[in-house]
């Protein structure tokens, strides 16, 4: 059913969605930072349940939104401001949980975000709300069947998140290959917690 959609949809199209979305979804948010801190912490393989747990959401949202529930938010703000409420304060209590279990020096078999995490951090990411928003304002353009186009379009984009997702994680891997200073390792906890901070307080002074 959408193969022949794909294959005529025109290289223009393809191309402002790759230019608009790709560097919203690879720069760094509260997602991208926490999949590299858990590639760091972690590794990749113990980091696949918290990509799930994020691009599950981000697929489920994409769908809500897509089909009208992004209507229905812009004609109750007040929802919003709670989302980006609460998702800045998850992402203190990430940037808190990550500096306790560093300095208790968990084992590496001890995971620190978890497909809960993933589900939770996606649900509350103001960014990933505006993402969708932008997405759809700018692509449902009704060049063919509407709902056709919002499947579509989140087939693309769920594409692209696991695939940026994985680069995340991986690049935090590969760091905590060449850090085995343990200096140079604290340095980086603090850097990607202090990172996480500043995310949560860009937020919280965009939405007051």
């Amino acid at each position: 059913m959408f193969y022949p959609i794909i294959i005529d949809m025109n290289i223009e199209y393809f191309l402002l969605f790759f230019g608009l979305m790709f560097p919203l979804v690879f720069s760094p948010g509260p997602a991208n930072i926490v999949f590299a801190i858990s590639g760091m912490k972690q590794g990749v393989r113990s980091s696949i349940p918290l990509i799930i747990g994020v691009d599950l959401v981000f697929i489920v949202y994409s769908l809500l939104i897509g089909f009208g529930l992004g209507e229905v938010l812009q004609r109750h703000p007040a929802l919003i401001f709670l989302f980006q409420l609460f998702g800045a304060l998850y992402i203190i209590y990430l940037a808190y949980k990550f500096i306790e279990v560093s300095k208790a020096k968990a084992s590496p078999d001890k995971k620190i975000f978890t497909f809960k995490d993933g589900v939770i951090l996606q649900m509350l990411n103001p960014k990933g709300w505006t993402m969708l928003f932008l997405m759809f304002s700018i692509l449902l353009d009704g060049s063919f069947d509407r709902n056709t186009q919002v499947v579509v379009l989140v087939i693309m984009l769920a594409i692209l998140n696991v695939a940026t997702h994985f680069i995340w994680v991986a690049a935090g891997s590969y760091i905590s290959k060449w850090t085995d200073n343990k200096k140079i390792e604290k340095m980086l906890n603090y850097f990607f917690s202090g990172s996480l901070l500043l995310v949560a307080a860009w937020i919280l002074i965009n939405i007051y």
